[in-house]
């Protein structure tokens, strides 16, 4: 299978939409196109998020991965966030998603980026696997979050 990985933009969006739905989909949450993309062309517009996407000969998306820049404030430098990685089922087993680990590797070091960081289930041993081979540790860290879904009560200002 021959593909490239390009910097997505607005030209890809529908291809993105398409390939985020069955990402969130993937992981249990119901299908809604339109919330996707409205989603993605937000990131875009806000350049709160890089895009890159395999396509194939025909132009067809075949998987995405999305970074989010951050910051190391006690190194002065830029970090990127691998949030998302999707290869469409068709395209399994056939380089895609290390292809576009790859290019994600090579985007951050253009950028002058410290690292890139992501985190995966326990229980996804290929993405681990793939991650270990292009030469990612996983650390010790302790991963703390806090959910902002309540509103906060009066006087808590």
């Amino acid at each position: 299978m021959r593909f490239q990985i390009v910097h997505a933009g607005a030209e890809h969006l529908d291809q993105l939409a398409r390939l985020f739905d069955e990402y969130r989909r993937f992981y249990g949450k119901p299908g809604d196109p339109v919330g996707a993309r409205q989603f993605l062309r937000e990131r875009m517009l806000q350049l709160q998020s890089m895009m890159l996407l395999a396509i194939d000969e025909d132009g067809d998306g075949l998987g995405f991965v999305q970074l989010y820049p951050s910051f190391s404030s006690v190194s002065l430098a830029p970090v990127f966030v691998l949030n998302d990685l999707y290869v469409a089922p068709a395209a399994r087993r056939r380089g895609v998603a290390r292809s576009l680990m790859e290019a994600a590797h090579r985007h951050g070091r253009q950028l002058g980026a410290l690292r890139l960081q992501l985190e995966t289930s326990a229980d996804n041993r290929s993405a681990q696997a793939l991650y270990e081979s292009l030469g990612w540790s996983q650390d010790a860290n302790w991963h703390y979050s806090l959910a902002l879904e309540e509103p906060l009560q009066s006087g808590e200002r």
